[in-house]
């Protein structure tokens, strides 16, 4: 996908989850994130947007050493709360549209460009966190194939092979990750030590075969809405389900 086609997903998962929060309570629960409400996941995802901002629309270089509050400022009130997100999805969205093909800042995955890891990460970050907001409502919506297998590459090929990141075991463990409407393919092998994925397909203990979009939610710890089919050494895949964070995003 191009950086534009992500950036359109950023708009598009950011009005979503503005519409299922106008309809929501702030102390609704949010399943995929035990101890989380609606009102700190839209603390999350607002602050995230704020704090990707910065990085493009600054052009900086630096690591931001604070934490969410500090950079925005601190939490809005209740009653703000819907308008102050709304501001920080637009700040980003015009961060994005506006910097330079060729923008030099900091990034912290492998990407063709600062720009283009930027849009890909928040495209997910938000399309992520739609999930959750409506696993909140009690009504989730699928991802498009191509949309469902960009996050996917991105979560298995960059996210998690970062050093200290991962799914983590005593002995050397593959899982192989299947969609079945796209011709991708993923191996993840991942040990006590480190984490690293191939694409294609290659010998796995454990395969998880389904729908892009419910794989993609599958590996990121979302309930996916039909069942993924899991075939093999079934205890390798709930290691996964045990050692990758759902708040990784």
């Amino acid at each position: 996908m191009e950086s534009a086609e992500h950036i359109a997903a950023i708009d598009a998962a950011g009005r979503r989850f503005a519409a299922v929060l106008a309809r929501s309570g702030l102390q609704d629960a949010v399943p995929p994130c035990p101890g989380w409400d609606v009102r700190e996941l839209t603390r999350h995802l607002g602050g995230i947007h704020r704090w990707a901002t910065r990085y493009v629309g600054e052009a900086r270089t630096a690591v931001i050493d604070a934490d969410l509050e500090e950079i925005v400022g601190g939490w809005p009130e209740d009653r703000e709360l819907a308008a102050w997100f709304l501001d920080g999805h637009q700040r980003l969205l015009g961060a994005l549209t506006d910097a330079p093909e060729d923008l030099e800042c900091f990034t912290f995955l492998e990407a063709p460009s600062p720009l283009a890891m930027w849009a890909r990460r928040q495209a997910h970050e938000t399309a992520i966190h739609r999930v959750d907001i409506e696993a909140a409502a009690g009504s989730v919506t699928p991802f498009s194939t191509a949309f469902a297998s960009d996050g996917i590459d991105e979560l298995l090929t960059a996210f998690i092979t970062r050093p200290g990141r991962g799914p983590r075991a005593s002995s050397e463990q593959r899982l192989a990750v299947v969609p079945v409407d796209d011709p991708a393919r993923w191996t993840v092998r991942f040990d006590a030590e480190s984490c690293e994925t191939v694409r294609g397909h290659g010998d796995a203990d454990v395969t998880v075969a389904g729908a892009a979009s419910d794989l993609y939610m599958w590996v990121w710890n979302r309930p996916p809405i039909a069942e993924v089919a899991i075939t093999g050494e079934r205890p390798v895949a709930e290691m996964w389900k045990d050692t990758v964070h759902v708040r990784w995003s």
